[in-house]
């Protein structure tokens, strides 16, 4: 199973990646795919939404924090989107 989650980059500030992740992996282990970028201290983000809408139609879950940022820049309207234009 696949998940989509945060993996921290930074040393002394807390920067984060966005990535699709085995779920047995541990949180810096190796990912599948990066999706996005997050700075929690400066509030960036960057999402590759095409391939955050992949993975999550191949069935990836993603996380709290992760469907959070998702839901704030709006990527399951477009999911929908996606899924009502090809029904």
């Amino acid at each position: 199973m696949v998940k989509l989650r945060l993996k921290r980059c930074g040393r002394k500030q807390a920067v984060y990646r966005i990535v699709a992740i085995d779920v047995r992996s541990r949180r810096e282990g190796r990912d599948l795919q990066k999706v996005g970028f997050y700075d929690p201290i400066k509030n960036q983000t960057y999402l590759n939404v095409p391939a955050i809408l992949y993975f999550l139609e191949k069935g990836a879950q993603p996380t709290g924090t992760v469907y959070d940022i998702s839901k704030k820049a709006e990527v399951f309207t477009e999911l929908r989107f996606n899924q009502m234009k090809f029904n």
